[in-house]
């Protein structure tokens, strides 16, 4: 596709915004739910997000000024302590110092049109409030560098910035790479889509900006960039799906930010044809999903609109982080990437064990596969054992939430193995051991107090085969039932089959099916709660049902999926569309 093809993308997704900006331009008001943050900077951060796109738009020569003014005029009022749209001071790990990046990435990309129109009092007043950020703490994560870009565009128009407070952050972010183009999201096990669309996104806007001043460490960035990209590029199917896994999946097509602004610092990663290829697929998959509202505005959820999925930071304006990924618009029409052609997904090997996130991940026609162990937040954020601690995570199948743990149709727990004690589900969280190999990952784990659990994953067929081992000390007179769970299926009502009988559980339709299959325990299929799933509003889970009992208790489980149509989607409430 052309440059042009994807400014209108853009502009498409900007123009149902237009009517929801402040009578001063400072917020823009997107919807009625809030974040923990309050609504007042929910929608100053849907204002600085957008700039993710449109600076990148009118960096490489967008012709639509139509919010230009409007985004001036916001600058200047949320910056002003005078006006009634200010934004307020900062304070220690403020939400309002992660929007400061994409005001900052605006002012370094286009200050002739972002800057220089100010006065001399709206100037002062924003460089003010942005210099800010070298005041107060940040968290101890990807945050850091919103430190840096913020001094980098305050250096970039002659203001006062602190090098020693970029310098911290800067040897911050270097404690937390672990090697092979990975960082974890600060000092904790967590490897997800902040290694991508946070740390390494920013690392490459400072190659971008710093590459004659700071070329040691322009190179170091990129070197890692190209490294990551060897290895984050099976997080990618072949039909532009992502893996779902981890925390702010509203961020949606986000995902594919890294590839974006690789092409933005000029980091090429493969060819330009395979990097356009990842991003066209991925843009074009997110498009198709009903993913906005009837008004056309950009929902918080996944394939659909679902808070329940959310996380406690996610306000109505927060999905448009996504536009991250539109940084490649600001390549000129000369650039390589326009010229190239789409490229398929090079040959993978599969399975790869990708030690650096704890993931055995398999590649096949329309979807990728990871096995996981070892992942788990030490900031408990909403359902992070289902977003980080399930056994294994499917671009094509998704995975569930919890509404709660009393019933199994509410726990959300399609790829786990649940323990019902005391009226309550249990399942696996952190792990007291792992190991990620080529051929197996195992984990050993305990759900609750009196239960020990060892689980050992092995990829087979279409699918992937689980051995447990689990150690009860209950007293006797404490029952235990488990569910050991395959992946979720579309519940597509009159038009999917439910079957079990002696040894396999197996939800199918004409497209394909997910199954389970033991010789031990009882077949059964859980009707989950609807819009727990992030991919279907409705799903079974085919699961082994079985008991529990004092000692040492074994079962073996084959977990296989088909699906044998290309690329799902959603067809309003009940069920899904295909479309080849």
């Amino acid at each position: 596709m052309k440059k042009e093809y994807y400014e209108s993308m853009l502009m498409k997704l900007v123009d149902p915004l237009k009517d929801h900006y402040s009578t001063g331009g400072a917020g823009l008001k997107l919807g009625a739910f809030a974040a923990g943050y309050g609504n007042r900077i929910g929608d100053m951060e849907g204002f600085s997000r957008v700039l993710w796109g449109m600076a990148s738009y009118w960096a490489g020569g967008g012709t639509d000024k139509s919010l230009l003014d409007l985004y001036q005029k916001g600058l200047a009022n949320g910056t002003d302590p005078d006006s009634e749209e200010y934004w307020g001071d900062l304070h220690d790990k403020d939400q309002k110092m992660v929007e400061m990046a994409a005001i900052s990435y605006g002012i370094l990309m286009i200050p002739d049109q972002l800057w220089a129109p100010l006065n001399e009092r709206s100037k002062e007043n924003l460089a003010n409030w942005l210099y800010q950020i070298n005041e107060y703490s940040l968290a101890e994560n990807n945050w850091q560098f919103f430190k840096v870009i913020a001094n980098l565009a305050l250096k970039s128009i002659g203001k006062k910035w602190s090098k020693e407070q970029v310098q911290i952050a800067m040897d911050k972010y270097e404690s937390f790479y672990i090697g092979n183009g990975w960082y974890s999201d600060g000092r904790r096990p967590q490897k997800d889509y902040y290694t991508s669309f946070g740390i390494h996104f920013y690392c490459l806007l400072y190659s971008k900006f710093m590459e004659k001043e700071d070329p040691v460490h322009a190179k170091i960035f990129k070197d890692r960039a190209v490294e990551f990209a060897k290895t984050f590029i099976y997080w990618f199917d072949d039909e532009g799906k992502a893996l779902p896994f981890g925390r702010s999946l509203t961020y949606r097509f986000a995902e594919a930010a890294f590839f974006s602004v690789c092409t933005l610092a000029g980091v090429e990663c493969g060819s330009w044809g395979v990097m356009k290829g990842i991003i066209e697929r991925h843009l074009e998959y997110w498009m198709r999903q009903p993913v906005f509202d009837n008004g056309g505005v950009l929902t918080v959820g996944y394939t659909y609109p679902n808070l329940l999925m959310s996380e406690a930071y996610n306000s109505p304006g927060s999905a448009y982080w996504a536009l991250k990924t539109f940084v490649f618009l600001a390549l000129e029409e000369t650039h390589p990437f326009w010229s190239a052609e789409a490229e398929p997904l090079p040959k993978l090997k599969s399975p790869l064990a990708l030690k650096e996130c704890d993931m055995l991940i398999s590649h096949r026609e329309h979807e990728v596969v990871a096995l996981t162990a070892g992942q788990y937040p030490t900031l408990e954020h909403p359902f992070a054992a289902e977003k980080y601690a399930k056994f294994a995570y499917s671009s094509q199948f998704g995975f569930c939430v919890s509404r709660s743990f009393h019933s199994i149709e509410q726990s959300g727990t399609d790829s786990m193995l649940a323990f019902y004690i005391h009226g309550m589900h249990y399942v696996r969280r952190t792990c007291e051991e792992y190991h990620v190999s080529e051929q197996e990952v195992y984990s050993r784990w305990s759900p609750v107090e009196g239960i020990m659990v060892k689980t050992w994953l092995i990829p087979e067929g279409c699918g992937h085969r689980r051995r447990h081992v689990i150690t009860s000390t209950l007293p006797e007179n404490t029952p235990c039932i488990a569910y050991d769970c395959g992946f979720s299926y579309p519940n597509c009502m009159d038009k999917t089959k439910k079957a079990t009988n002696g040894t396999e559980a197996m939800v199918s339709d004409e497209n394909g099916f997910s199954r389970v299959m033991s010789t031990v325990g009882e077949p059964t299929i859980i009707a989950a709660l609807p819009n727990m799933n992030l991919i279907f509003p409705n799903v079974f889970i085919p699961a082994i049902r079985f008991t529990v009992t004092p000692g040492e208790t074994k079962i073996e489980t084959l977990v296989e999926t088909e699906f044998t149509n290309k690329t799902v989607l959603i067809g309003g409430g009940n069920c899904y569309a295909i479309q080849n």
